[in-house]
């Protein structure tokens, strides 16, 4: 005897629609999800350019003496060409709108960009007072106190001590 009730394999048409609506809204959702995300995140270009700025200028500064030798001018405040030691560079950048270079040139392309560093005396272990300084390199984007899809400043800190 045949069997008057069998079953088909496959899948049915309406089966097939809802299946094809579930796969639709869940992709919908991602892409939501994923648009967001990338509207809010930091653009990684704006960081990376925001780091080698501070790294450059961290090491600027450390390469230059500890202290004033005798007979060493001391420089003008916006003229780093002529700064002879880290505590030149204290409170370089604070008025200046983008980056410069070592002549005090503006750098084409960096007009958004602000740098400011701080040289301050500090305590460290082992090390006699007045002989180890604190450096802080803060770098920002202008706009980034206002704008969350910008990034937040780049602080890079260094310390330095006297080598003799």
């Amino acid at each position: 005897m045949l069997n008057r009730h069998r079953r088909s394999a496959g899948v049915t048409l309406v089966e097939l629609i809802v299946a094809l609506v579930i796969i639709g809204v869940a992709l919908a959702g991602m892409v939501a999800v994923y648009t967001a995300t990338t509207r809010s995140s930091t653009d990684p270009v704006i960081v990376q350019q925001m780091e080698a700025i501070a790294d450059n200028m961290m090491e600027e500064i450390l390469m230059k003496p500890f202290a004033r030798q005798p007979g060493m001018p001391v420089p003008a405040a916006a003229d780093r060409a002529s700064y002879n030691t880290l505590s030149d560079y204290d409170g370089y950048g604070g008025k200046l709108q983008g980056i410069r270079d070592v002549e005090g040139n503006q750098i084409p392309g960096l007009e958004r960009y602000n740098v400011a560093v701080s040289v301050k005396p500090t305590a460290l272990t082992n090390v006699p007072d007045g002989d180890a300084l604190r450096i802080v390199v803060t770098v920002t984007v202008t706009g980034s106190s206002t704008d969350p899809s910008l990034p937040k400043p780049i602080v890079l800190t260094g310390w330095r001590t006297n080598p003799s």
